[in-house]
């Protein structure tokens, strides 16, 4: 029977205790979510600004919508790109320093269409051989690697955060060139300037160098970092200094710290236009609503203006002194990311069960989202959590692991 494999593969996840389903929340105010009459605090979400219910995000879809209405009713080179996208993207070039950002429906096509635009055949074009190579991140997220694996670019990837391991990869196809007909290479580095589920930082002026060392590209993928890192919250690429000459390529989301939805990605007037004309996520898809753009600039100008990000520092410092007070076992990610580390997936979704029984929301992140052995509780802290909520957490991870402990 035709597609008869997907009752097996369901089964298998059930059986593994690794198997998805949707939550339908009642209502989300700030820190507190509603799910079947139940209300949790939330320690899921990736609000880390608590920017989506903000003043300013809110009177930016009313203004947006009143000037454009609900949608843009085209893809960007037809008709859907409006003032409103143009000042979104000029006002982050300029406050990335950067010479150009193209906007995205989402950080998923926006990862997809540069491996793909970039790593495509352009037989027509190029007279030369030439060989694409994508070396990625062991911990990349996956919509990278799935655009890598679906272009043209052999993927390599390299040990976590380790350059000495991207150094011998970089040397190995280098000398792999030297045995073969091949007059140029286009390599791109790729790294997150904050990884999603384990909230650490990539050494990212070191890759730089490395990067320029062996002529090749890096790319940043900045979804966890954009809106909170920075003097001004431009993320990890400001923290550390570099300049588009160090990374040619940013990318971030609005999904996260802005408090909006969508992503750009950045970098010189070449590369934009280039991904214009050959980046069919970009081509082919409608754009954004304009008064989604509304909504993240006005978001942005307010992120620039606020103490939210003081104020999610706060309680990052807070839930680490609890924490280690309380004998927990943290990682050392100084981001809003905190993860808990399981190591089995059974456990782990039962220590998120006897949490929400308490009232905290806290999900349970299994493989293959991470690798096998490393099921976590994905902790992530918000400018909207309070002193009292972060420590309500720390008892019931307290409370929640004894209870697990004293079962085995």
């Amino acid at each position: 029977m035709a597609f008869d494999f997907i009752q097996a593969a369901l089964a298998a996840r059930r059986k593994d205790m690794l198997f998805r389903q949707v939550t339908t929340l009642d209502s989300a105010v700030g820190a507190l979510i509603e799910v079947e009459g139940q209300h949790y605090l939330n320690f899921s979400s990736n609000d880390y600004l608590g920017m989506r219910q903000s003043s300013a995000v809110m009177q930016g879809w009313v203004d947006g919508i009143g000037q454009f209405g609900g949608g843009s009713g085209a893809s960007p080179l037809v008709t859907g790109h409006t003032q409103a996208h143009q000042a979104l993207q000029d006002s982050l070039a300029q406050g990335l320093e950067r010479e150009a950002v193209l906007l995205f429906g989402s950080g998923f096509a926006a990862n997809q269409a540069v491996c793909q635009a970039l790593f495509q055949a352009q037989p027509s074009i190029l007279s030369e051989k030439r060989d694409g190579y994508i070396l990625a991140d062991k911990l990349m997220h996956a919509s990278l690697l799935d655009g890598a694996m679906g272009c043209d670019a052999a993927l390599r990837r390299f040990a976590h955060n380790d350059c000495t391991h991207l150094h011998t990869q970089l040397n190995k196809i280098l000398g792999a060139e030297s045995r073969c007909e091949v007059t140029q290479a286009d390599v791109l580095v790729v790294t997150e300037g904050v990884f999603s589920m384990d909230g650490d930082q990539a050494p990212l002026t070191d890759l730089s160098a490395l990067s320029k060392q062996h002529d090749a590209w890096l790319m940043v993928d900045d979804a966890h970092g954009f809106g909170v890192l920075g003097d001004t919250g431009m993320g990890a690429l400001e923290q550390a200094g570099l300049s588009d000459q160090d990374v040619p390529i940013l990318m971030a989301t609005f999904g996260k710290a802005v408090g909006t939805a969508g992503a750009f990605v950045a970098g010189s007037q070449d590369l934009i236009d280039y991904l214009t004309n050959f980046a069919k996520h970009y081509i082919y898809s409608t754009a954004m609503p304009p008064a989604q753009a509304v909504a993240t600039l006005a978001s942005l100008q307010a992120i620039q203006q606020s103490d939210q990000r003081a104020l999610l520092q706060e309680n990052i410092e807070t839930f680490r002194q609890l924490a280690e007070a309380a004998g927990l076992t943290l990682s050392p990610s100084t981001t809003a990311i905190q993860p808990i580390i399981v190591g089995c997936p059974k456990k782990t979704t039962a220590l998120s069960q006897r949490l929400r029984k308490m009232g905290l929301w806290v999900s349970a992140i299994r493989s293959p989202t991470v690798p096998k052995g490393t099921d976590r509780l994905r902790i992530t802290l918000s400018a909207s959590h309070h002193k009292q909520d972060i420590q309500a957490l720390v008892d019931g991870l307290t409370l929640a692991l004894g209870e697990l402990r004293s079962d085995n």
